[in-house]
């Protein structure tokens, strides 16, 4: 079974349990977070007994925690594995979600599998398949439109398998689990943990004559996800699960962006209450928020929507993988050791550790924090600004220059306390009993709490203010997860009741309703695999299928294949072949496509898909075009020093000498 067909799903993610502790208080019905070790981030590890707390606290919600368990794993680590997924498992995780299908070929514990994005779910074909072979929950490729996704709504059942869907985060420019320059140029592979993010360099961009196309540009680098204004149109083409990225992202990021889409999801839900298609949370409670979310204020290389509403010329930050921030006003005045600025918004303040920027002549944004920032005339909105670093040193600063700000101080502070509150609702029924009183609360999911407790039955001298005294009483659940709804004292009118007996009633009706949730709790079923096993969509895998152990092996051949090849970090592709299948194309977002010029008078004909060439420094990279299912494959092959370091690991491996694993991970650039 998977999430019912009428339940959204808000799915966070995590990089540490305070972290996730934090996604729930703000409104995620589930929560995606790394464990120790397998979990396609090297930094975003997590011990077994942090995700039991975070566990503990999401299902007093009811919501989920689905961890990760999505690298390809080598035939050595496939038992330590296993062994991870029933740990996991007894510390109450409510799914897995996976990459290497060699897993299904496991004694795994009756734990629900999920589809990670790593295993490049683009066709009906493909969905269908991982549905029928046990996966619940799958997570579609970024790059589809919404006809796309419809297509692969239409052939799965939403009673096993339910659709899920990034709507915001880093873009990672290949399909995923498809990129390998990071382990061909590193030897650090993408699809285990250690992307070295080649996709935000800058290239020089050269034609096949050998002329210069574009200079020192990010053209493998995306704008960052942001499906707002598609969420009814995702929902009507078969999203339930709504993903936000970010396992590597801050606290004041998460917070952020869970409570900016728990808005636009609830919302939703209201709209169509009472219409054919109502929908409901997955989850329990209403959150309320300190802010107003804003998807601007974290980092970003400014947004798109990417290929939802079909292809579409702007999806790049080809001029800086950064944060560019959002404008604020121009440049005044420079002096000596600070800059006057003249804001758009009069309104708008700025504060002592602001970060701002601007781009320079070359378009490459250059940084000025502010050290203080002082009114010089509020009405007109200019402010005098002296920078942490010396303004000589600050690249083209100049007057009538745009500036940005990508780091508000005050905005920080706010994310920085406690930011939301999420409660259940409760009914309280007070009742007068033979030897006292009677407590029960009932919570919007039908859960019921009683406590009793023994006084003698005194009549109020007012009878209704005894009742609203009472009532006021017994509503009072602040430190609680609970809020009141209601009070019905009926049963109990006119009584009074010190409120010394009334705390300790209610205190002990709320922990039993507190157990009588946590004992209804229930794991999410573990699908059952069509048999006999259904054939995969093809008989051949190359590479791309990333098949590292013996047992992913032996499922693909359980499931009809007859030919496979091994997965890319084997090492045994030598030639050139494609590092890169992207959906986004170099020519098309340099107007230089065949397509474009299509009917185009002077033009057709003219341009054709030959190759271009990515160069930065030594590194040099082969672009080619297939344009039947417009795609872009950047092309090139392993180093020589690569093959070397992995030789040197395999031969002390066969010594029985330990390798030695990198203690911290690969420095990460640009925030991704």
């Amino acid at each position: 079974m998977s999430l019912p067909d009428f339940q959204l799903e808000l799915l966070a993610p995590a990089r540490d349990a305070d972290i996730g502790i934090e996604a729930v208080n703000h409104g995620a019905d589930a929560v995606y977070i790394g464990g120790p070790s397998f979990g396609a981030r090297s930094s975003a590890d997590n011990s077994v007994s942090d995700i039991a707390r975070l566990a503990r606290h999401a299902h007093r919600f009811n919501s989920r925690i689905f961890v990760t368990l999505n690298t390809i794993l080598r035939d050595d680590e496939l038992e330590g594995a296993r062994k991870l997924a029933w740990q996991l498992y007894d510390a109450g995780v409510d799914a897995l979600i996976i990459q290497d299908m060699g897993l299904l070929e496991l004694d795994l514990p009756p734990i629900q599998l999920h589809a990670s994005t790593q295993t490049d779910i683009r066709t009906p074909e493909k969905a269908r398949f991982l549905q029928d072979v046990g996966l619940s929950q799958i997570v579609l490729a970024r790059e589809l439109t919404l006809p796309q996704i419809a297509a692969i709504r239409a052939v799965i059942d939403p009673d096993h398998c339910t659709l899920e869907f990034f709507v915001h985060g880093a873009l990672c420019v290949a399909y995923s689990g498809q990129c390998y320059i990071s382990h061909a140029h590193t030897g650090r592979s993408a699809n285990r943990g250690e992307c070295s993010q080649a996709c935000r360099l800058p290239y020089q961009v050269v034609d096949a004559a050998g002329g210069f196309v574009a200079h020192d540009k990010h053209v493998l680098s995306m704008k960052d996800n942001n499906q707002s204004a598609n969420i009814a149109a995702l929902v009507d083409a078969g999203i339930r699960s709504f993903k936000i990225e970010g396992r590597y992202k801050d606290m004041g990021y998460v917070k952020n962006i869970t409570a900016h889409y728990r808005k636009l999801l609830d919302e939703l839900i209201e709209a169509r209450e009472g219409s054919d298609q109502p929908y409901t949370r997955s989850s329990s409670g209403r959150t309320t928020f300190s802010f107003t979310p804003d998807p601007n204020q974290n980092f970003n290389r400014e947004f798109t929507d990417y290929f939802v509403q079909g292809r579409q010329m702007d999806i790049g930050a080809f001029d800086s993988p950064k944060n560019p921030g959002q404008a604020i006003g121009y440049v005044t005045q420079v002096g000596p050791n600070w800059v006057e600025l003249e804001l758009s918004d009069t309104a708008m303040a700025l504060h002592n550790g602001d970060g701002l920027c601007y781009y320079d002549l070359q378009k490459e944004l250059v940084g000025m924090a502010i050290n203080r920032a002082e009114v010089v005339n509020a009405s007109k909105g200019r402010w005098r600004v002296f920078p942490k670093d010396a303004v000589a040193g600050l690249k083209d600063l100049r007057k009538g220059l745009e500036v940005n700000r990508n780091r508000d101080v005050d905005w920080v502070r706010v994310l920085d306390k406690k930011s939301s509150d999420r409660r259940i609702g409760a009914w309280a029924t007070l009742s007068q009993t033979a030897h006292g009183i009677a407590l029960t609360y009932t919570d919007e999911d039908g859960y019921v709490g009683t406590a009793q407790i023994a006084l003698p039955h005194e009549r109020a001298k007012d009878a209704a203010a005894a009742d609203a005294a009472n009532s006021n009483q017994i509503n009072k659940l602040g430190t609680t997860i609970f809020i009141a709804l209601e009070a019905d004292t009926t049963r109990a009118s006119g009584l009074f009741l010190p409120a010394s007996f009334l705390n300790v009633v209610r205190r002990e009706a709320i922990e039993a309703l507190e157990a009588a949730r946590s004992h209804a709790w229930q794991r999410l079923p573990r699908a059952t695999p069509v048999q006999p096993p259904v054939p995969y969509p093809q008989d051949t895998l190359s590479y791309l299928a990333n098949v590292h152990n013996q047992a992913a092996q032996a499922f693909y051949t359980r499931h009809g294949v007859k030919l496979i090849d091994a997965a890319y970090e084997a090492n045994e592709e030598l030639g050139e072949v494609s590092l890169m299948i992207t959906k986004h194309c170099v020519r098309f977002s340099l107007s230089l496509c065949p397509k474009q010029a299509k009917g185009v008078v002077g033009v057709q004909g003219q341009v054709k898909a030959e190759p271009l060439q990515l160069i930065n420094g030594k590194e040099k990279l082969t672009l080619r075009f297939d344009c039947k299912p417009c795609e872009m494959h950047v092309v090139g092959k392993i180093k020589t020093s690569v093959l070397n370091q992995a030789k040197k690991e395999k031969a002390a491996e066969q010594a029985g000498i330990p390798m030695v694993f990198q203690k911290t991970r690969p420095k990460q650039e640009f925030g991704h």
